[in-house]
């Protein structure tokens, strides 16, 4: 074996090494940008990650903040002066006033009270059901074409159970005979009226089922009796979601003109 072909000389070992120098070289670099690209990846993922966090919290209170703001602006505007609470006034059964339907949407014609949502809950109720210029602000409102307060038929009425101040949050809370006491109030007429509705039952149907809020309720094409006075409240369900509606109907059990007094259901809460 002579000696060139036993160990390389000098001068080749250095170029074996600078040559694989250079080879390393490339995957370093591409070590270096892979790691940038993680890097970059990462931190778009946490600001996507905030950003998300700060719509969720602008979606689930600050438009509460906002609604809630609102619409005690808009039942401080109908007006609804305190009634005498001793004596209480007359239940009245039969026949109810009943005022006409408002024009337009938006229109503001009274108030709700519910007593199982807590003394200091009471909601205005504005015409018509379109999502950006009632439910998100008004807060509950009257499908059209169904009954007013204390007419016959059904008194039909829409809210949200999350954001925009969230009027029917606990509408699966409520109980058969639980009360539901709606105002209305027309300033120019001087109409100014108690209903006190009663639960009778709820349930959970897909929105197409509108039978819901037909005249009498789940019977589509029956024409209502003077028994038949009912009031329906619509909300999303489950919560954050649009899948299926939260109904809850009630029946007319009385009705009493604020002149004459406030119904216990509404003045023993208060206390």
């Amino acid at each position: 074996m002579t000696a060139h072909e036993t160990l390389p000389s000098r001068r080749s070992r250095r170029d074996g090494d600078a040559g694989a120098d250079r080879a390393k070289r490339p995957t370093r670099r591409r070590q270096t940008v892979g790691g940038v690209i993680v890097s970059l990846i990462a931190e778009l993922l946490i600001i996507a990650g905030a950003g998300t966090g700060l719509y969720v919290v602008w979606t689930a209170w600050w438009t509460d903040v906002v609604a809630v703001n609102q619409q005690t602006k808009l039942v401080e505007g109908l007006h609804q002066k305190s009634t005498p609470t001793t004596g209480t006034g007359t239940e009245h059964h039969g026949p109810a006033p009943v005022l006409a339907e408002p024009p337009d949407v938006t229109d503001v014609f009274g108030t709700m009270q519910i007593p199982r949502f807590g003394k200091d809950y009471v909601r205005p109720i504005g015409e018509g059901t379109d999502r950006e210029k009632v439910l998100n602000t008004i807060g509950l409102g009257h499908y059209q074409d169904t009954a007013m307060p204390g007419a016959e038929g059904n008194f039909a009425v829409a809210g949200h159970r999350v954001t925009y101040g969230k009027p029917l949050n606990q509408i699966a809370e409520l109980k058969t005979g639980d009360d539901i006491v709606v105002r209305v109030t027309d300033a120019k007429t001087k109409f100014d009226v108690w209903y006190v509705y009663r639960v009778t039952d709820s349930q959970i149907v897909t929105p197409d089922h509108i039978e819901t809020i037909a005249p009498v309720p789940n019977k589509p094409g029956v024409e209502p009796t003077a028994d038949d006075r009912w009031l329906t409240l619509t909300a999303c369900h489950p919560m954050w979601s649009a899948k299926e509606r939260y109904v809850t109907h009630a029946k007319l059990a009385y009705w009493m003109p604020a002149s004459e007094g406030t119904p216990k259901e509404v003045s023993e809460t208060s206390k």
